[in-house]
Protein backbone atom coordinates (compact mmCIF):
# COMPACT_ATOMS: atom_id res chain seq x y z
CA UNK A 1 0.00 0.00 0.00
CA UNK A 2 1.02 3.60 -0.87
CA UNK A 3 2.58 5.82 2.23
CA UNK A 4 1.27 9.39 1.72
CA UNK A 5 3.09 11.87 2.25
CA UNK A 6 1.57 13.00 5.35
CA UNK A 7 2.13 9.85 7.13
CA UNK A 8 5.66 9.76 6.14
CA UNK A 9 6.27 13.51 7.46
CA UNK A 10 4.16 11.92 10.99
CA UNK A 11 7.23 8.71 11.11
CA UNK A 12 8.02 9.34 15.25
CA UNK A 13 11.24 8.80 13.77
CA UNK A 14 11.80 11.83 11.56
CA UNK A 15 11.29 13.71 15.04
CA UNK A 16 10.84 17.63 15.46
CA UNK A 17 10.72 19.39 12.20
CA UNK A 18 9.76 22.75 13.18
CA UNK A 19 8.48 25.06 15.88
CA UNK A 20 5.54 26.95 13.78
CA UNK A 21 3.95 25.98 11.14
CA UNK A 22 0.71 26.95 8.83
CA UNK A 23 -1.26 24.29 6.65
CA UNK A 24 -2.62 24.85 3.06
CA UNK A 25 -4.77 22.37 2.64
CA UNK A 26 -8.37 21.46 2.04
CA UNK A 27 -10.65 18.07 2.61
CA UNK A 28 -8.60 16.15 0.23
CA UNK A 29 -5.92 16.35 2.84
CA UNK A 30 -6.33 12.92 4.47
CA UNK A 31 -3.87 10.17 5.41
CA UNK A 32 -5.53 6.85 3.80
CA UNK A 33 -7.13 5.85 7.06
CA UNK A 34 -9.11 9.28 6.41
CA UNK A 35 -7.67 11.18 9.08
CA UNK A 36 -7.78 14.85 8.84
CA UNK A 37 -4.26 16.66 8.53
CA UNK A 38 -5.21 19.87 10.14
CA UNK A 39 -6.31 17.53 12.82
CA UNK A 40 -3.29 15.30 12.64
CA UNK A 41 -0.78 18.01 12.70
CA UNK A 42 -2.94 20.50 15.47
CA UNK A 43 -2.39 17.50 17.83
CA UNK A 44 1.13 16.31 16.95
CA UNK A 45 3.50 16.99 19.41
CA UNK A 46 6.27 17.24 16.45
CA UNK A 47 4.24 20.68 15.15
CA UNK A 48 3.01 24.02 16.69
CA UNK A 49 -0.03 24.74 14.20
CA UNK A 50 -0.65 28.28 14.25
CA UNK A 51 -2.91 28.95 11.22
CA UNK A 52 -4.32 27.69 8.34
CA UNK A 53 -4.91 28.55 4.87
CA UNK A 54 -7.73 28.08 2.64
CA UNK A 55 -7.67 27.29 -0.97
CA UNK A 56 -10.82 27.42 -3.35
CA UNK A 57 -13.84 25.89 -1.71
CA UNK A 58 -12.05 26.48 1.69
CA UNK A 59 -10.28 24.32 4.56
CA UNK A 60 -13.31 22.45 5.13
CA UNK A 61 -14.64 22.35 1.60
CA UNK A 62 -18.28 24.14 2.22
CA UNK A 63 -17.27 27.58 0.75
CA UNK A 64 -19.00 28.22 -2.74
CA UNK A 65 -16.41 28.72 -5.69
CA UNK A 66 -17.40 32.60 -6.07
CA UNK A 67 -17.01 33.32 -2.68
CA UNK A 68 -14.38 35.40 -1.32
CA UNK A 69 -12.68 33.58 2.08
CA UNK A 70 -12.99 35.80 4.05
CA UNK A 71 -10.26 35.92 7.37
CA UNK A 72 -12.05 34.04 10.23
CA UNK A 73 -11.39 31.88 12.98
CA UNK A 74 -12.02 27.69 12.46
CA UNK A 75 -14.53 26.72 14.61
CA UNK A 76 -13.24 23.33 15.62
CA UNK A 77 -9.51 24.63 15.86
CA UNK A 78 -9.82 27.54 16.72
CA UNK A 79 -6.73 28.34 14.17
CA UNK A 80 -6.80 31.66 12.19
CA UNK A 81 -7.73 30.83 8.54
CA UNK A 82 -6.75 33.06 5.58
CA UNK A 83 -7.96 33.44 2.07
CA UNK A 84 -5.99 31.96 -0.89
CA UNK A 85 -9.03 32.75 -3.59
CA UNK A 86 -10.32 36.35 -3.01
CA UNK A 87 -9.34 38.44 -6.66
CA UNK A 88 -6.47 41.15 -6.39
CA UNK A 89 -3.65 41.12 -3.93
CA UNK A 90 -3.68 41.48 -0.01
CA UNK A 91 -2.67 44.37 2.12
CA UNK A 92 1.13 43.76 1.09
CA UNK A 93 1.02 42.79 -2.22
CA UNK A 94 0.34 38.44 -2.03
CA UNK A 95 -1.79 37.39 -4.67
CA UNK A 96 -5.22 36.17 -3.35
CA UNK A 97 -5.35 38.09 -0.39
CA UNK A 98 -2.57 36.03 1.37
CA UNK A 99 -0.23 38.37 3.42
CA UNK A 100 3.56 38.42 3.46
CA UNK A 101 3.31 38.96 7.02
CA UNK A 102 0.56 35.81 7.35
CA UNK A 103 3.46 33.71 6.27
CA UNK A 104 6.76 35.57 7.44
CA UNK A 105 5.64 34.57 11.25
CA UNK A 106 5.66 31.19 10.70
CA UNK A 107 8.27 28.98 10.52
CA UNK A 108 7.25 26.81 7.70
CA UNK A 109 4.47 26.31 5.74
CA UNK A 110 2.88 22.95 4.92
CA UNK A 111 1.44 21.84 1.65
CA UNK A 112 -1.14 19.00 1.49
CA UNK A 113 -3.72 18.98 -1.23
CA UNK A 114 -4.88 16.29 -3.69
CA UNK A 115 -3.95 17.05 -7.05
CA UNK A 116 -5.98 16.02 -10.40
CA UNK A 117 -3.13 16.47 -12.63
CA UNK A 118 -4.68 18.96 -15.11
CA UNK A 119 -3.04 21.99 -15.98
CA UNK A 120 -6.66 23.81 -15.37
CA UNK A 121 -7.01 22.53 -11.99
CA UNK A 122 -7.10 25.15 -9.33
CA UNK A 123 -4.36 23.87 -6.87
CA UNK A 124 -1.55 23.52 -9.50
CA UNK A 125 -2.42 27.48 -9.21
CA UNK A 126 -2.58 28.01 -5.63
CA UNK A 127 0.97 25.56 -5.48
CA UNK A 128 2.33 28.19 -7.78
CA UNK A 129 1.59 31.03 -5.68
CA UNK A 130 2.03 29.98 -2.06
CA UNK A 131 6.01 28.90 -3.54
CA UNK A 132 6.33 32.60 -4.47
CA UNK A 133 4.68 34.25 -1.59
CA UNK A 134 6.75 31.93 0.49
CA UNK A 135 9.84 33.39 -1.22
CA UNK A 136 9.10 36.93 -0.76
CA UNK A 137 8.66 36.00 2.92
CA UNK A 138 11.74 33.76 3.35
CA UNK A 139 9.55 31.12 4.75
CA UNK A 140 10.52 27.37 4.10
CA UNK A 141 7.89 25.38 2.04
CA UNK A 142 7.29 21.90 2.79
CA UNK A 143 5.03 19.74 0.40
CA UNK A 144 3.01 16.36 1.38
CA UNK A 145 3.39 14.47 -1.68
CA UNK A 146 0.29 13.09 -3.17
CA UNK A 147 -0.66 10.20 -6.05
CA UNK A 148 -1.20 11.92 -9.58
CA UNK A 149 -4.45 10.02 -9.88
CA UNK A 150 -4.44 10.11 -13.88
CA UNK A 151 -0.38 9.80 -14.24
CA UNK A 152 -0.88 6.68 -16.72
CA UNK A 153 -1.98 9.27 -19.09
CA UNK A 154 1.61 10.65 -19.33
CA UNK A 155 1.48 14.30 -20.38
CA UNK A 156 -0.89 15.41 -23.64
CA UNK A 157 -2.15 18.94 -24.65
CA UNK A 158 -1.19 22.23 -25.15
CA UNK A 159 1.84 23.96 -23.19
CA UNK A 160 0.73 26.81 -21.53
CA UNK A 161 1.68 29.22 -18.66
CA UNK A 162 1.24 29.17 -15.21
CA UNK A 163 1.44 32.66 -13.18
CA UNK A 164 4.72 33.44 -13.31
CA UNK A 165 5.56 31.54 -16.54
CA UNK A 166 5.73 28.25 -15.50
CA UNK A 167 4.16 26.04 -18.83
CA UNK A 168 2.42 22.73 -18.55
CA UNK A 169 1.09 20.71 -20.96
CA UNK A 170 -3.35 20.42 -20.24
CA UNK A 171 -2.55 17.16 -18.91
CA UNK A 172 1.04 17.55 -16.64
CA UNK A 173 1.90 13.94 -15.23
CA UNK A 174 3.49 15.03 -12.11
CA UNK A 175 2.77 14.52 -8.58
CA UNK A 176 1.83 17.86 -6.40
CA UNK A 177 5.82 17.64 -5.17
CA UNK A 178 6.94 17.23 -8.29
CA UNK A 179 5.19 19.94 -9.64
CA UNK A 180 6.34 22.27 -6.75
CA UNK A 181 10.19 21.76 -7.79
CA UNK A 182 9.47 22.20 -11.48
CA UNK A 183 7.74 25.72 -10.41
CA UNK A 184 10.83 27.17 -7.84
CA UNK A 185 13.41 26.35 -11.26
CA UNK A 186 10.58 27.56 -13.86
CA UNK A 187 9.53 30.73 -11.87
CA UNK A 188 12.83 31.50 -10.41
CA UNK A 189 11.75 31.50 -7.06
CA UNK A 190 14.58 31.81 -4.17
CA UNK A 191 12.23 29.12 -2.35
CA UNK A 192 13.17 26.69 0.12
CA UNK A 193 11.28 23.82 -0.40
CA UNK A 194 11.26 20.22 0.64
CA UNK A 195 9.26 17.44 -0.54
CA UNK A 196 7.58 14.66 2.17
CA UNK A 197 7.91 12.15 -0.54
CA UNK A 198 5.46 9.23 -0.90
CA UNK A 199 6.50 5.39 -0.31
CA UNK A 200 5.91 2.42 -3.49
CA UNK A 201 3.97 4.77 -5.52
CA UNK A 202 5.07 4.59 -9.24
CA UNK A 203 3.45 6.84 -12.31
CA UNK A 204 1.43 3.84 -13.83
CA UNK A 205 -0.83 3.48 -11.50
CA UNK A 206 -4.26 4.51 -11.46
CA UNK A 207 -5.75 6.43 -8.14
CA UNK A 208 -8.42 3.45 -7.48
CA UNK A 209 -5.15 1.09 -8.04
CA UNK A 210 -3.86 2.64 -4.91
CA UNK A 211 -6.40 1.07 -2.37
CA UNK A 212 -6.73 4.74 -0.94
CA UNK A 213 -10.33 6.41 -0.97
CA UNK A 214 -10.92 8.98 -3.38
CA UNK A 215 -11.64 12.36 -1.26
CA UNK A 216 -13.43 14.88 -3.62
CA UNK A 217 -10.37 17.98 -3.60
CA UNK A 218 -13.70 20.10 -4.59
CA UNK A 219 -16.81 20.20 -5.01
CA UNK A 220 -16.37 19.45 -8.47
CA UNK A 221 -14.23 17.04 -8.91
CA UNK A 222 -16.47 14.24 -7.03
CA UNK A 223 -14.79 11.14 -7.88
CA UNK A 224 -12.10 9.28 -9.80
CA UNK A 225 -14.32 8.86 -13.33
CA UNK A 226 -14.45 13.20 -12.97
CA UNK A 227 -11.32 13.43 -13.02
CA UNK A 228 -10.11 11.26 -16.17
CA UNK A 229 -12.53 13.21 -18.77
CA UNK A 230 -12.12 16.73 -16.70
CA UNK A 231 -8.71 17.52 -18.95
CA UNK A 232 -10.76 17.35 -21.94
CA UNK A 233 -14.54 18.67 -20.81
CA UNK A 234 -13.04 21.30 -18.83
CA UNK A 235 -12.85 23.20 -22.53
CA UNK A 236 -16.78 23.54 -22.26
CA UNK A 237 -16.22 26.11 -19.54
CA UNK A 238 -15.35 28.35 -22.10
CA UNK A 239 -18.55 27.77 -24.34
CA UNK A 240 -22.36 28.82 -23.94
CA UNK A 241 -23.04 24.59 -23.23
CA UNK A 242 -23.23 23.74 -19.63
CA UNK A 243 -19.76 21.42 -18.54
CA UNK A 244 -22.38 20.34 -15.63
CA UNK A 245 -21.68 22.20 -13.00
CA UNK A 246 -24.80 22.05 -10.64
CA UNK A 247 -25.16 18.79 -11.06
CA UNK A 248 -24.02 15.78 -9.52
CA UNK A 249 -22.08 14.95 -12.21
CA UNK A 250 -19.64 17.76 -13.10
CA UNK A 251 -17.42 17.91 -16.74
CA UNK A 252 -19.28 14.32 -17.61
CA UNK A 253 -22.52 16.28 -18.39
CA UNK A 254 -22.31 18.32 -21.41
CA UNK A 255 -25.20 20.03 -23.22
CA UNK A 256 -27.76 22.57 -23.48
CA UNK A 257 -31.34 23.82 -23.92
CA UNK A 258 -31.31 23.68 -28.13
CA UNK A 259 -29.03 19.86 -28.08
CA UNK A 260 -31.05 17.45 -29.28
CA UNK A 261 -29.55 14.47 -26.82
CA UNK A 262 -29.87 11.64 -28.44
CA UNK A 263 -28.71 13.26 -32.24
CA UNK A 264 -25.67 14.64 -30.30
CA UNK A 265 -24.90 10.97 -28.40
CA UNK A 266 -24.88 9.28 -31.78
CA UNK A 267 -23.48 11.99 -33.75
CA UNK A 268 -20.29 11.42 -31.33
CA UNK A 269 -20.45 7.59 -30.85
CA UNK A 270 -19.79 7.48 -34.92
CA UNK A 271 -17.09 9.77 -34.95
CA UNK A 272 -15.88 6.58 -32.31
CA UNK A 273 -13.27 7.91 -30.13
CA UNK A 274 -10.82 5.62 -27.89
CA UNK A 275 -12.22 3.56 -24.90
CA UNK A 276 -15.31 5.85 -24.23
CA UNK A 277 -19.28 6.15 -25.39
CA UNK A 278 -21.77 9.05 -25.08
CA UNK A 279 -24.95 8.37 -23.67
CA UNK A 280 -27.85 10.49 -24.60
CA UNK A 281 -28.38 12.19 -20.64
CA UNK A 282 -31.23 14.98 -19.71
CA UNK A 283 -30.43 17.22 -16.91
CA UNK A 284 -31.17 20.36 -14.96
CA UNK A 285 -28.07 22.62 -13.42
CA UNK A 286 -29.03 24.04 -9.90
CA UNK A 287 -26.74 26.83 -10.76
CA UNK A 288 -24.09 27.87 -13.15
CA UNK A 289 -24.56 28.40 -16.73
CA UNK A 290 -28.29 27.36 -17.80
CA UNK A 291 -29.24 27.52 -14.34
CA UNK A 292 -32.56 25.52 -13.70
CA UNK A 293 -33.31 24.90 -17.36
CA UNK A 294 -34.03 21.41 -18.70
CA UNK A 295 -30.67 20.61 -20.80
CA UNK A 296 -29.88 17.88 -23.02
CA UNK A 297 -26.88 16.71 -24.22
CA UNK A 298 -24.15 13.60 -23.26
CA UNK A 299 -22.39 11.86 -20.09
CA UNK A 300 -19.19 11.07 -21.19
CA UNK A 301 -18.41 6.93 -19.89
CA UNK A 302 -14.80 5.99 -19.65
CA UNK A 303 -15.12 2.28 -20.81
CA UNK A 304 -11.11 1.40 -21.52
CA UNK A 305 -8.54 4.08 -19.76
CA UNK A 306 -6.31 2.53 -21.99
CA UNK A 307 -7.43 3.55 -24.87
CA UNK A 308 -9.02 6.89 -23.55
CA UNK A 309 -7.55 9.79 -24.68
CA UNK A 310 -9.71 12.78 -22.56
CA UNK A 311 -7.87 15.65 -25.34
CA UNK A 312 -9.25 14.05 -28.13
CA UNK A 313 -12.30 13.59 -26.61
CA UNK A 314 -12.56 17.04 -25.05
CA UNK A 315 -11.51 18.29 -28.52
CA UNK A 316 -14.41 16.16 -30.56
CA UNK A 317 -16.42 17.15 -28.27
CA UNK A 318 -16.27 20.58 -28.73
CA UNK A 319 -15.65 20.55 -32.68
CA UNK A 320 -18.70 18.67 -32.96
CA UNK A 321 -21.42 20.94 -31.04
CA UNK A 322 -19.98 23.52 -33.27
CA UNK A 323 -21.02 21.80 -36.05
CA UNK A 324 -23.73 21.21 -35.24
CA UNK A 325 -25.35 23.67 -33.18
CA UNK A 326 -25.67 27.39 -34.65
CA UNK A 327 -26.23 28.40 -30.94
CA UNK A 328 -23.21 27.09 -30.16
CA UNK A 329 -20.64 30.07 -28.81
CA UNK A 330 -17.55 30.87 -27.32
CA UNK A 331 -17.81 32.73 -23.77
CA UNK A 332 -16.50 36.18 -23.57
CA UNK A 333 -15.11 38.67 -21.52
CA UNK A 334 -13.17 41.87 -21.41
CA UNK A 335 -9.88 40.29 -22.41
CA UNK A 336 -11.24 38.26 -25.21
CA UNK A 337 -12.12 34.71 -25.45
CA UNK A 338 -11.16 32.50 -22.15
CA UNK A 339 -10.51 29.74 -24.47
CA UNK A 340 -7.34 30.79 -25.57
CA UNK A 341 -6.30 31.52 -21.87
CA UNK A 342 -7.25 28.16 -21.46
CA UNK A 343 -5.69 26.32 -24.08
CA UNK A 344 -2.50 28.80 -24.29
CA UNK A 345 -3.66 30.20 -28.02
CA UNK A 346 -6.50 30.72 -31.10
CA UNK A 347 -6.25 26.66 -32.79
CA UNK A 348 -9.30 25.32 -31.41
CA UNK A 349 -11.46 28.51 -31.65
CA UNK A 350 -10.02 28.81 -35.02
CA UNK A 351 -10.98 25.08 -35.52
CA UNK A 352 -14.62 25.58 -35.11
CA UNK A 353 -15.02 28.58 -37.82
CA UNK A 354 -13.56 25.86 -39.94
CA UNK A 355 -16.26 23.30 -39.47
CA UNK A 356 -18.55 25.70 -39.43
CA UNK A 357 -17.27 26.90 -42.96
CA UNK A 358 -17.47 22.99 -44.68
CA UNK A 359 -14.07 21.51 -43.48
CA UNK A 360 -14.23 17.94 -42.97
CA UNK A 361 -14.81 17.98 -39.00
CA UNK A 362 -13.13 14.55 -38.98
CA UNK A 363 -10.08 15.29 -40.57
CA UNK A 364 -10.15 19.15 -38.13
CA UNK A 365 -10.45 16.79 -35.03
CA UNK A 366 -7.32 15.01 -36.19
CA UNK A 367 -4.97 17.80 -37.25
CA UNK A 368 -5.92 19.88 -33.88
CA UNK A 369 -5.48 16.94 -31.88
CA UNK A 370 -1.70 15.99 -33.17
CA UNK A 371 -0.50 19.07 -33.11
CA UNK A 372 -1.44 19.24 -29.29
CA UNK A 373 0.15 15.68 -29.28
CA UNK A 374 3.25 17.14 -30.47
CA UNK A 375 3.31 20.29 -27.92
CA UNK A 376 3.42 17.66 -25.12
CA UNK A 377 4.98 14.79 -26.37
CA UNK A 378 8.51 15.22 -24.51
CA UNK A 379 7.29 17.38 -21.37
CA UNK A 380 7.94 14.55 -18.76
CA UNK A 381 10.92 13.34 -20.53
CA UNK A 382 12.44 16.90 -20.46
CA UNK A 383 11.83 17.84 -16.92
CA UNK A 384 12.77 14.36 -16.07
CA UNK A 385 15.13 16.45 -13.29
CA UNK A 386 12.12 16.91 -11.39
CA UNK A 387 10.37 13.65 -11.19
CA UNK A 388 10.97 11.90 -8.08
CA UNK A 389 9.14 8.50 -8.81
CA UNK A 390 9.35 5.97 -12.06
Amino acid sequence: MVTLGIEAFLDPDRGRVSPTVGLVTNPSGVTADLESTIDLLNSSDAVDLEALFGPTHGIRGNEHSQDEITEHIDEKTGLPVYDLTSQGTGRNGGPNGTTVEQIANLDRLIYDIQEVGTRFSTFARVLGRVLAEAAKADTPVTVLDRPNPIAPFGSAGTLAGQPGGAALPIVHGMTVGELGRYFVNEMALDADLSIVEMERWSRDRWFDDLELTWVPPSPNMPSLDTALVYPGTCLFEATTLSEGRGTTNPFELIGAPWVDATAFAAMLNDIDPPGVKFRPAYFTPMFSKHERSDVEGVQVHVLDRETFDPIRVGVTMVLTAFYEYAECGWVRTNGGYPIDELTGGSELRTATAAVRNEANLRMTIDHVVEGWEREAAQFLEENAEYLLYD
